[in-house]
């Protein structure tokens, strides 16, 4: 880890990220960098397009960071800017799953001990993952892309309007499993280990947690250069509802139906199936889901 001085930073809130606590939250954290003689630019995009157009301005006039309130997916916005540049991300929590925050130890209750670790300006060189699509456009993430049973669950909870929030993706994941089915994956790894199988679920993990906390890829390493695979096949709804408590502790790795691999690169396959990374749609399959090694730096508190 190396230390920065921290004296300018540029603040994008997602005022939507935590049934709007988020707003609450930045407000409590740019007081905070403020009262620590931080001077704060605030940005408040239209949608994620405008926000990702005026980040990218700020970071080319120069800041010191990039500090973010929100849940994964305001953050996973700002990866789309600040990936390869040498502008640092600060995370002040405000989602409902906070990924990435959980990762790299950020406070998640406390958006002015967040702010706390902007300013005291430890920061992290990590990797990142990038799922580039047949057309050849890129979309990187922090965390982890789902494909198969949970993309679908995805897929189902974004088309309900009712109910809201967490509860919706428990609707959806019950209406799924009704409809249970393994699905024709095919993975090449590296470009020599061909895996072609029916398989529940494939994630692929720059860290170890999404969801919220669930452990999918429970040994990933975000400065490995490596994505870390977890495969799932489980024909069995009574199989599938056991295996996602053992994931939330990451033991799932253990039973029979779980097959693990490491790869740098993985062209991916599986008809009708769509890619969600840090919780945002990320595009259909085919795709090539790849690590980039230090490709971002990250402010988090002094190892």
């Amino acid at each position: 880890m190396t230390r920065r001085e921290i004296s300018k930073v540029t603040a994008l809130t997602n005022p939507l990220s935590g049934h709007g606590a988020a707003v609450h939250a930045a407000q409590r954290a740019i007081a905070r960098l403020q009262q620590r003689g931080v001077e704060v630019i605030e940005i408040v995009g239209e949608n994620a397009d405008d926000a990702r157009y005026l980040l990218s301005a700020a970071v080319e006039k120069g800041t010191d960071a990039v500090v973010v309130t929100g849940g994964d997916g305001v953050i996973s916005n700002a990866l789309q800017v600040l990936a390869g540049t040498d502008v640092p991300l600060g995370i002040i929590p405000a989602g409902t799953g906070n990924d990435h925050a959980r990762e790299f130890g950020i406070p998640t209750k406390d958006s002015e001990a967040a702010a706390d670790v902007v300013v005291d300006g430890w920061t992290e060189t990590i990797d990142l993952g990038r799922i580039r699509d047949t057309n050849g456009v890129d979309k990187w993430f922090g965390t982890v892309a789902a494909t198969g049973f949970d993309s679908l669950v995805t897929d189902r909870a974004n088309r309900m309007t009712w109910p809201h929030g967490r509860l919706r993706y428990y609707v959806a994941m019950f209406a799924e499993l009704s409809q249970l089915r393994l699905l024709p994956f095919r993975l090449v790894l590296d470009g020599t280990k061909e895996i072609e199988t029916d398989l529940t679920l494939t994630a692929f993990g720059n860290t170890r947690s999404y969801g919220g906390g669930m452990q999918i890829c429970p040994h990933a390493d975000p400065s490995d250069g490596l994505l870390d695979i977890t495969m799932v096949c489980s024909g069995s709804r009574t199989k599938l509802i056991r295996f996602f408590p053992t994931a939330l502790k990451g033991t799932h790795v253990e039973l029979p139906e779980v097959t693990t691999a490491r790869a740098k690169t993985v062209h991916v396959e599986c008809p009708g199936i769509n890619v969600y990374a840090d919780g945002d749609y990320a595009g259909a399959l085919p795709a090539e889901i790849s690590v980039e090694p230090a490709a971002m730096q990250i402010l988090r508190p002094e190892k």
